[in-house]
């Protein structure tokens, strides 16, 4: 599952998300808001089927290392809820009516907090890895 969430958050900021900043600021709203709402689903559900199973390893180990890449896992819904949450809601309250400058600026800021995403899905997989061969 981490390598699930790691990957489509990979997939996400070098191929959708420098794409979609390739639209105008009206349809580069329009779609990052379709693809917010799937992806969010997405991503939300591997991170916690992805932790719940490293805890279970945990639980059935002993070894600390499938405990660490749970945590590091599930460290994207606190990041998410906390430093990315505001921007997403004022970015989907938007009217892509409205969409201007300060709309792509806020795109692309996304794009570089979604990308410690990618780098805590990153290494939950690595230490998944790690504890896989340990």
């Amino acid at each position: 599952m981490a390598a699930l969430f790691a990957g489509a958050a990979f997939y996400i900021n070098i191929a959708e998300q420098p794409a979609r900043l390739q639209l105008q600021e009206q349809p580069l709203l329009v779609q990052w808001k379709a693809a917010y709402k799937r992806g969010f689903v997405m991503q939300a559900s591997l991170a916690v089927i992805g932790a719940l199973l490293g805890a279970v390893a945990w639980w059935q180990t002993d070894h600390w290392l499938w405990l660490a890449g749970a945590l590091v896992l599930i460290a994207n819904w606190p990041y998410t809820l906390i430093v990315m949450m505001p921007l997403n809601r004022r970015l989907m309250e938007t009217d892509p009516e409205n969409a201007g400058a300060e709309t792509r600026e806020g795109l692309e800021t996304w794009a570089r907090l979604h990308a410690n995403r990618t780098v805590l899905g990153c290494a939950a997989t690595a230490i998944f890895l790690v504890a896989s061969l340990g």
